[in-house]
């Protein structure tokens, strides 16, 4: 196995038996993402590419969570005080994405197939990370939504761009405008996962090592075939999101859709 490493001390990486294994270590926050977080997932995706040795990639999350969205820390740096957002989101600094969507891209865009491992849940950004695999295994009573509207955002980390053919249109539709968190099995049946098991790192790593078992040239060029299927106007999707969400961040009504849920009250919207 290679030297375990870490990257902004906020994401291990190791590989052995042709397996990378790519993990969240910020268990204290339950992995959720601040811009140190972003920045470690994007380096480890490039270490992940430098890889010749892996053939297949296992992405999961330290201690109770996968991942549980945006660090709260992270909107006063998203949003100014005079309600105009001071992080710029429609340029794109990677490819077809800005920085966040990257962190959760660069696993569709890793040579490699990509099998995340979901206990404990998946929110939000946390669920746009996890939709960037090939592959998602849930625990039964994972945690899944796609939250952003409870802040008063929209889907803004790539994961339109995968789940469209994963998920039934209104069944998206219905989960993205109502931010209902369901459970893992629900998630399955819905498209957001793939399966659900009561250990998702072991099964994770029993689809991993059957696939290191196949050819990795053919493996490498089947991620290929597929993604060609799914990119088809992925470069729209992506803009418009970060076009969307730099319109409404930092607005009033976002603002009050964060400061109700922390204080607990119903928000009270202007029309």
């Amino acid at each position: 196995m290679t030297q375990a490493r870490t990257f902004h001390d906020r994401v291990a990486v190791s590989l052995g038996d042709h397996i990378a294994r790519i993990e969240m270590i910020r268990e204290d926050k339950l992995n959720a993402l601040d811009p140190a977080m972003f920045d470690a997932l994007i380096e480890a995706a490039a270490w992940l590419r430098e890889q010749r040795e892996a053939r297949v990639a296992i992405l999961s999350g330290r201690g109770r969570m996968f991942c549980a969205g945006l660090d709260f820390g992270s909107f006063a740096a998203m949003a100014g005080e005079d309600g105009t957002a001071s992080t710029a989101l429609e340029p794109r600094t990677h490819g077809l994405c800005n920085t966040p969507q990257y962190a959760a891209y660069a696993w569709h865009e890793a040579p490699v197939p990509v099998i995340v491992a979901i206990q404990g849940g998946a929110l939000g950004g946390g669920l746009q990370i996890a939709l960037g695999g090939d592959i998602r295994i849930a625990a039964p009573d994972a945690k899944i939504a796609i939250a952003e509207t409870q802040w008063g955002l929209v889907p803004d980390m790539s994961g339109m761009a995968r789940v469209r053919r994963l998920v039934r249109d209104d069944v998206l539709r219905r989960l993205t405008y109502t931010a209902e968190r369901i459970d893992g099995t629900r998630a399955s049946e819905a498209g957001l996962v793939t399966e659900v098991h009561p250990d998702p790192q072991a099964r994770a790593l029993e689809i991993a090592q059957q696939i290191a078992h196949r050819s990795p040239s053919a493996i490498r060029a089947c991620k290929v075939l597929l993604n060609g299927l799914d990119d088809a106007n992925a470069g729209e999707i992506l803009a418009a999101e970060s076009r969307l969400q730099q319109a409404i961040i930092g607005q009033p009504n976002q603002v009050e859709a964060v400061m109700a849920n922390l204080d607990k009250r119903t928000p009270d919207f202007r029309d």
